[in-house]
């Protein structure tokens, strides 16, 4: 294997989080601004993110947009961040948006955080629950935060969260 920066090489999205973990002010802010400083099509940055700390109010709007199969595991994340995205071209802006939430996750993984990403909800129920202006599609929602029990889940995300990780080749990547 290539050489891979650990923040790579050390990135995943488990489902087990530690119920009792806090993500400090500092933490956010530095997630925040990882993300300010993701590249966008001229600039533009047309990304957008509410972030709920466990049991504020925002937090509950943005958990109980989520399927209940993943409200089981999310509810013990320490924090749920909605990523949305503006403009006019959408295809360019999601994939900006999408930038910016690598940029927060390897940062996360940077402070020995965890990020998993969901596409799964009800995008439009979230954006009238956080009253969010017209033209702000909300695209996914990362939940954050430390490394939890993989026992303290049922026993299939268990089998799932223990098992060894795999990636595709390289070369089933490239267009040929």
């Amino acid at each position: 294997m290539a050489d891979l920066t650990p923040l790579l090489a050390f990135r995943w999205s488990p489902r087990a989080f530690d119920p009792d973990a806090e993500l400090t002010g500092d933490e956010a802010a530095s997630l925040l601004e990882a993300a300010r400083w993701a590249p966008s099509v001229g600039n533009s940055q047309p990304w957008r993110f509410a972030l709920g700390h466990r049991d504020d109010e925002t937090w509950k709007r943005i958990l109980v947009s989520l399927p209940a199969y993943d409200q089981g595991w999310a509810r013990h994340a320490a924090a749920l961040v909605v990523g949305a995205h503006t403009g006019g071209n959408q295809e360019r802006a999601a994939y900006d948006l999408g930038q910016a939430v690598a940029h927060l996750t390897v940062q996360a993984t940077a402070l020995g955080l965890h990020v998993h990403q969901l596409a799964g909800f009800d995008r439009a129920a979230l954006a009238a629950d956080l009253e969010l202006p017209p033209g702000v599609r909300p695209l996914v929602v990362a939940a954050v935060g430390r490394l939890g029990d993989p026992f303290d889940l049922p026993e299939e995300l268990r089998r799932r969260e223990t098992a060894l990780r795999r990636r595709r080749p390289v070369a089933a990547l490239l267009l040929h």
